[in-house]
């Protein structure tokens, strides 16, 4: 099979993308994820009376904490495949992305499976992330101290 035949057979049997289905789904699921981190913390701030640093830290905990849940019972799973990209909502996809692989290599133990596979995935996105912010900070650095 040549390379255009082939390109053109991929490109008859590719399934296509639902978006007018997808795109307002993982809108509004995801605006939903967002919105419970906000019940969160206005429940922190108001009946707990914490400060604002402390409330967003533990409703970001929280939400961390229900999506592990969530992963670990399959539940996680079922909603993103329903809802697609919003579920990427940054801390809950980050969430996801330890427990997952954590949870498909317990079976070769706590150091070779869980330990060893829980961060094939954020790890690299940690790692860039760390750096970048580094880089960042030190461009500005710079720019505020040669600017005055």
């Amino acid at each position: 099979m040549k390379k255009e035949e082939y390109l053109e057979y991929v490109e008859k049997n590719m399934p296509r993308a639902k978006l007018l289905k997808t795109l307002p789904l993982s809108f509004l699921i995801g605006g939903l994820i967002c919105a419970l981190a906000e019940v969160f913390r206005q429940f922190l701030l108001n009946a707990l009376e914490l400060q604002e640093k402390y409330a967003s830290a533990i409703s970001s905990a929280i939400l961390i904490f229900l999506t592990a849940i969530l992963t670990g019972f399959g539940i996680f799973h079922k909603i993103a495949k329903f809802a697609g990209a919003g579920t990427f909502v940054p801390i809950t996809g980050f969430a996801n992305s330890v427990v997952a692989p954590a949870l498909e290599f317990k079976t070769e133990g706590f150091v070779l499976g869980v330990a060893a596979k829980m961060f094939v995935i954020a790890g690299p996105v940690i790692v860039y992330g760390v750096s970048s912010s580094i880089i960042y900070g030190a461009i500005l650095y710079f720019i505020s101290f040669l600017g005055g």
